[in-house]
């Protein structure tokens, strides 16, 4: 039988489903829906039961959330955003009930620095060249990381000349998709052999864009890079869409640009969630601390959480 927690990531993942037509379907009382989401009281037995019945009328299956969904968050363009984006939508989805691993794959290792890891024992680099499992650290409930730090820039030569070392992560991942709901990879500012790593590990990835002239020049030969991995080594790899960063809505270079990257590729999607150069973002990022924990009332908070929202819909 089905469980609340299947029942909630279902209907965020079909934000289109009319709960209250929903509840007719599977005739339980009105509100019922509502209130086991918002913690009110919990599903019965019974109405999980009939719930089933009228989720699987709506596309649900079994498998549905079998498998974690992993994501690369890809620009070769340094600044970015790349780092920011990882850690703040992988805490809103850590909040919304998912589990969620973040990867660490620059050798600056940013986003471990993050978490307060500096110099892990084991770390992704360690786990591509042996036969170790990636390594977990459980940073709080829901939120785990893979880290790295400047020995991967050691290390990443030798993986070259391992045999398969392009596929050497998807195989990692594999063993974990049970695990999780979520995997995030924080992707260096190259298209290096981690990067390709990543995109091949990933069944999908978001693309942080800055709305400045220098960010847009080299979109064509990123979007080349991806065709071309999904062409020869991971044909279910698809592009989610252009994430606008750091961006000063009152200025009208900053809307220009953001027009032209819309009318450059009109075939790739593009997130309503816009995240602004704000201050705060700033400071928490100098207080090594999530927006979430720095403050969770901010502006910037409220994008990352809807971001997490678009991302979770599967429309």
């Amino acid at each position: 039988m089905i469980t609340t927690e299947i029942v909630r990531k279902f209907l965020f993942s079909r934000p289109s489903i009319n709960r209250t037509q929903l509840e007719k379907e599977a005739q339980i009382p009105a509100t019922t829906i509502y209130k086991a989401l918002e913690g009110i009281q919990a599903f019965s037995p019974k109405h999980l039961e009939k719930l089933e019945v009228a989720m699987r009328n709506y596309g649900y299956t079994d498998s549905t959330f079998s498998k974690a969904r992993s994501i690369a968050i890809i620009n070769h363009k340094g600044g970015v955003g790349k780092t920011t984006t990882t850690i703040n939508l992988g805490k809103a989805l850590a909040l919304l009930k998912y589990r969620v691993l973040l990867v660490d794959m620059d050798s600056q290792g940013n986003l471990s620095q993050c978490f307060g890891i500096h110099s892990p024992e084991k770390q992704v680099i360690t786990s591509l060249i042996s036969r170790d499992p990636l390594p977990l650290l459980e940073i709080e409930p829901n939120l785990f990381l893979s880290p790295s730090d400047i020995e991967m820039a050691t290390y990443e030569v030798k993986l070259i000349t391992e045999v398969g070392s392009e596929m050497r992560l998807a195989k990692k991942i594999q063993a974990l998709n049970d695990q999780f709901d979520f995997i995030l990879f924080d992707c260096p500012p190259s298209l290096n052999l981690m990067t390709i790593s990543a995109l091949n590990a990933s069944t999908e990835c978001i693309i942080p864009i800055q709305p400045e002239s220098s960010a847009f020049n080299g979109v064509k030969n990123l979007l080349e890079k991806i065709s071309a991995v999904r062409e020869y080594t991971n044909v279910s790899l698809k592009v989610r869409g252009f994430l606008f960063t750091m961006v000063h809505l009152n200025q009208t270079i900053h809307q220009v640009m953001m027009e032209s990257v819309l009318e450059t590729y009109p075939s790739i999607p593009v997130f309503k969630s816009i995240i602004e150069n704000t201050t705060v973002l700033k400071q928490s990022q100098y207080m090594n601390q999530d927006i979430f924990q720095y403050d969770p009332k901010s502006k910037a908070a409220n994008a990352y959480m809807e971001l997490a929202h678009e991302v979770i819909s599967n429309e």
